[in-house]
């Protein structure tokens, strides 16, 4: 599905912020399963893995923004099979937020 036509539609973005590792092999493991079902969803990571620069409030060690399609994938996305090894191994390897937000619709010119 990574080749997914976009045009007209409203991208979606899911931003993940890991608060606290638990369990570094899990961790590790959930970092392997994501990228795979991510790509077959056609979300695009726009954000990996960086340590976050806090500029006000409270942050978490590690940040992940992706982009989707349109809200109705990255839901999918998330209720997905192929996605429900991983957030199993994230319930109990790390402490996170997770967060959808709907994109700006494209312009048209």
């Amino acid at each position: 599905m990574s080749d997914v036509t976009t045009a007209g539609r409203t991208p979606a973005y899911s931003i993940t912020e890991v608060l606290e590792v638990l369990d570094p092999a899990g961790a590790q493991r959930y970092a392997e399963l994501t990228p795979i079902a991510v790509d077959k969803f056609g979300g695009r990571f726009v954000v990996l893995g960086a340590s976050p620069t806090v500029v006000e409030g409270d942050a978490g060690v590690v940040v992940a923004v992706v982009e989707w399609p349109d809200m109705e994938t990255l839901q999918a996305w998330y209720d997905s099979p192929e996605y429900a090894p991983a957030r199993e191994i994230a319930a109990t390897a790390l402490r996170r937020r997770v967060i959808f937000l709907p994109g700006v619709a494209p312009t048209r010119g």
